[in-house]
């Protein structure tokens, strides 16, 4: 059963919350690296919380744009349903051995922090689902996350009307400009 209570404020503001340490068996690999993209293997085990081993994956490796999925397993996860009236998370527990039928997301920068994004399918034993945004997730036995590092950077700014941080191209076109802008300034300053 899915009980809608325990309201949490936004997002945005969930990123000051989250625990580190909370995922000592996670195990990190580079697969591949070409033209600034890299390809990792993060690997949970049991007993990991998966989201905050996730940010401390972004952390530790300074991700500033990414993107995973994953399969696997869990013994139980916190998911959310966002309300845009209340622009809070309604908590949608799921207790019991689950199976991640599909896990998406992306990793941006947030106040210069890389911040994680993810939603989750579960399934249950009787073959229902269960979905949402993660808040948590505990690893029982294993969660194979496949992260996507991209060179560019990705940001994100506070949308007033939901309270959320979310992507904003905008930000990135600005940089974008600044970086032809002064290399267009240094050409001309080496010329003469």
């Amino acid at each position: 059963m899915i009980t809608l209570t325990n309201e949490t404020d936004c997002r945005s503001n969930l990123r000051n919350q989250i625990e580190k340490g909370k995922a000592p068996g996670m195990q990190v690999q580079l697969l591949s690296e070409n033209h600034g993209r890299k390809e990792y293997a993060v690997i949970f085990s049991k007993g990991d919380e998966a989201f905050s081993g996730l940010n401390e994956f972004a952390e530790k490796f300074h991700v500033t744009s990414a993107h995973f999925t994953a399969i696997g397993a869990l013994r139980g996860a916190t998911l959310a349903w966002f309300s845009p009236e209340r622009k809070m998370d309604k908590k949608i527990p799921v207790e019991g051995q689950l199976e991640v039928a599909s896990m998406i997301g992306d990793i941006a920068l947030f106040n210069g922090k890389p911040v994680v994004h993810t939603h989750m399918v579960v399934g249950l034993p009787d073959g229902t689902a269960r979905a949402g945004h993660v808040l948590e997730a505990h690893v029982w036995p294993t969660l194979e996350v496949m992260v996507t590092v991209e060179s560019n950077a990705m940001r994100k700014s506070l949308d007033p009307e939901t309270g959320l941080a979310l992507i904003d191209p905008s930000l990135a076109n600005k940089e974008e400009k600044v970086r032809w802008l002064l290399h267009w300034l240094r050409e001309r300053l080496t010329r003469t």
